[in-house]
């Protein structure tokens, strides 16, 4: 028999003791594993997993339950009647989210003594998530318009509407507050036309970053204006001067065409954009004059056959007919002619997509 002298113990983080190895995954370095050197039974941890899984399924539902309070009001808010102070209104929002009924782009119109009013606008990201953006956006136009005798007042209400908005969500997240600027830590802006239509057909607008609305007249479509917009709302201040953009007329028969960027920037396979000028100009053809369902239908199906299926970005089209006589009488009061009193609107139930 051969016997070996045993040499002096090992050096190093890991020692051999009667108990075996001790490393750093040993009992006396893994709480887990000391938990378990104690008493501490498989059953008693899964009792505790269990309860952790309880606990966060119900913040989750929490927050589901939220969101879809959220976007049930904010689809109430974005339902027009079909006509407001002699104008024909058609809208639709489709979210590029399956299965949500609202996304993020938003739009209104009402009528006021001023004229008719109407707001369309984008807010960043889409889906479910961006309700409650398009929510404060809206509740602060709904409130302005009646208040404010300019365009001008609106968009400043609506500046602070969003900047208390942001505010609010910044706390809400715990992020770190700024220096006056708070919402800048929310990542989070909306880009607005606002549109005001006299009842001599004049239109003014302001515009902070969105596409130019397209007027339908006759067999042409082409943009009201071609001016560079202010900055959204969010990130910057607004500027101290904010000029109206005048946008000529929408005369009895014409039609104009409200949309976001999720129409004009959708592609088809091959990477080429909707031709969105072309396609209006189509439907402005196939009726005389056309209604607005008629050019929401024309438009919309010419988008998903375009993309080949549901958009991929949230997709809002608000189309206005001028359905009013020639002549007005002088004597008649703004925003009450075809409609007694204010009349909110903002789309008629979603169309279905084409098969």
């Amino acid at each position: 028999m051969i016997l070996f002298k045993a040499g002096p113990p090992r050096t190093g983080r890991s020692r051999t003791t009667s108990s075996g190895p001790t490393t750093p995954w040993g009992p006396d370095h893994c709480p887990l594993r000391r938990a378990l050197a104690r008493g501490l039974r498989p059953g008693v941890l899964g009792a505790l997993g269990t309860g952790l899984a309880l606990h966060v399924g119900r913040s989750l539902l929490r927050e589901v339950r939220r969101s879809r309070t959220t976007a049930r009001s904010t689809q109430r808010m974005l339902r027009p009647p079909p006509r407001v102070d002699g104008l024909a209104v058609a809208a639709v929002q489709l979210s590029a989210d399956r299965g949500a009924r609202v996304g993020g782009d938003l739009y209104a119109v009402v009528a006021t003594e001023y004229g008719v009013r109407a707001v369309i606008g984008d807010v960043r990201g889409h889906g479910v998530a961006a309700a409650p953006t398009v929510g404060a956006v809206l509740d602060g136009f709904r409130e302005a318009v009646h208040d404010e005798p300019d365009l001008t007042g609106v968009l400043r209400r609506l500046e602070r509407a969003m900047g208390r908005h942001l505010r609010e969500r910044a706390r809400a997240e715990r992020l770190p507050a700024g220096t006056g600027h708070d919402f800048w830590t929310a990542e989070e802006f909306v880009t607005v036309l606002l549109l005001e239509i006299l009842p001599d057909g004049r239109m003014r607008a302001l515009n902070c970053g969105h596409p130019w609305p397209h007027l339908l007249s006759g067999a042409r479509a082409e943009p009201v204006a071609r001016t560079g917009p202010l900055p959204p709302l969010g990130p910057f201040p607004l500027p101290a001067r904010l000029p109206l953009v005048s946008c000529g007329r929408l005369l009895p028969g014409d039609t104009l065409v409200l949309h976001t960027d999720g129409v004009e920037d959708a592609r088809d396979a091959d990477g080429t954009f909707f031709p969105l000028s072309e396609v209006l100009a189509s439907a402005a053809c196939e009726a005389v004059p056309p209604t607005p369902q008629s050019v929401l239908r024309t438009t919309l199906t010419a988008l998903v056959r375009h993309t080949g299926g549901p958009p991929k970005d949230d997709v809002a089209l608000l189309v206005l007919g001028n359905e009013r006589p020639s002549s007005r009488a002088p004597s008649e009061p703004q925003g009450t002619a075809g409609h007694p009193g204010a009349a909110d609107l903002s789309p008629t139930n979603p169309l279905q997509y084409p098969s």
